[in-house]
């Protein structure tokens, strides 16, 4: 394990917000830390008649769903009134507003990947709306922190939680490596692809591999795991249709055959950073992180062979 110089590696170059699960990301220019991750991000989720979470690996449409929320959603200490709404737009969909005061009603069995539990339900008009675009009887719901906790993999991050992400509460990822990837693509694509939370430039391609312990505004956060990709990035964000690109490219240059040769071999590819904050949250100012925070590297390891995958 190295340790790295004081002098910052990089810059923070966008922030993304995911309020949906696997619909279309806000860009945001700061945004409040929590335990589960950016405030707002994945907390609610669609799901099917049994409560199963819909996403874009079997639902690409989703792809195509902008989400919008109140511009000060995204100050420190801002809360919602009876007039805040988290907006919905699709193609040939009329607006859906979804109030952003905590419903009364809760759905019980819902489940995404591993973790079942209950979660407050959205309402009928919500779930006509789903229903009506994806063709198949859906709800939208929203994740009950009063009741439940999600954990990750305590493998990797024992006692961190999250929403309804994926795994982690935080993935990180440099412009670096999208552009170095784009140069083995005959048509680059976006970094939409990737649905990163923070975005840095400034480093050499595929740095963030190798970070363990980072530091941003007065934030340490750890480099839990690399980020195995699933089908999701060859889904055109703009268009809701998959292709074979970027995975067959990635499979290429970012298996696990090609950059840990000495490890176990899954099958898998990485791009991108898995990340936990190791802080806790008071309630002074401050907990928030901005486009332009540089980016300090505590800890690193050598090789990607080293990084826990």
């Amino acid at each position: 394990m190295e340790k790295d110089s004081s002098e910052a590696i990089a810059k923070i170059s966008s922030i993304f917000i995911y309020p949906i699960k696997s619909c279309r990301g806000i860009s945001v220019s700061q945004a409040p830390l929590t335990p589960t991750g950016f405030r707002w991000d994945r907390q609610w989720l669609v799901v099917n008649y049994k409560g199963r979470a819909y996403t874009q690996r079997v639902e690409p449409k989703l792809a195509l769903v902008e989400v919008e929320l109140p511009k000060d959603a995204f100050l420190e200490g801002w809360e919602p009134n009876s007039t805040s709404y988290l907006e919905v737009k699709a193609p040939g969909m009329d607006v859906l507003k979804i109030s952003l005061s905590t419903p009364q009603q809760v759905s019980d069995g819902v489940s995404v990947w591993e973790w079942s539990g209950s979660a407050l339900d959205e309402g009928d008009e919500a779930s006509k709306w789903f229903t009506n675009y994806l063709g198949k009887p859906s709800r939208l719901v929203r994740f009950n922190t009063a009741s439940e906790a999600r954990r990750v993999d305590p493998k990797y991050a024992d006692g961190h939680t999250v929403m309804f992400a994926d795994e982690y509460p935080y993935m990180i990822l440099s412009q670096g490596s999208l552009e170095a990837l784009n140069k083995f693509l005959k048509e680059p694509i976006p970094i939409n692809r990737f649905r990163p939370n923070i975005l840095v430039d400034g480093c050499e391609p595929f740095s963030e591999d190798l970070w363990t312990e980072i530091k941003i505004n007065r934030f340490n956060f750890q480099g839990v795991k690399l980020c195995s990709r699933c089908k999701v990035p060859t889904i055109n964000q703009e268009t809701g249709i998959p292709g074979s690109e970027p995975n067959e490219t990635l499979m290429k240059i970012r298996s696990d055959k090609v950059i840990r040769p000495t490890q176990k071999q899954q099958g898998k590819i990485y791009f991108g950073l898995n990340l936990v904050c190791k802080d806790s949250f008071g309630e002074g100012k401050g907990n928030i992180i901005a486009v332009g925070n540089p980016i300090f590297v505590l800890k690193k390891v050598s090789s990607a062979s080293e990084a826990s995958a």
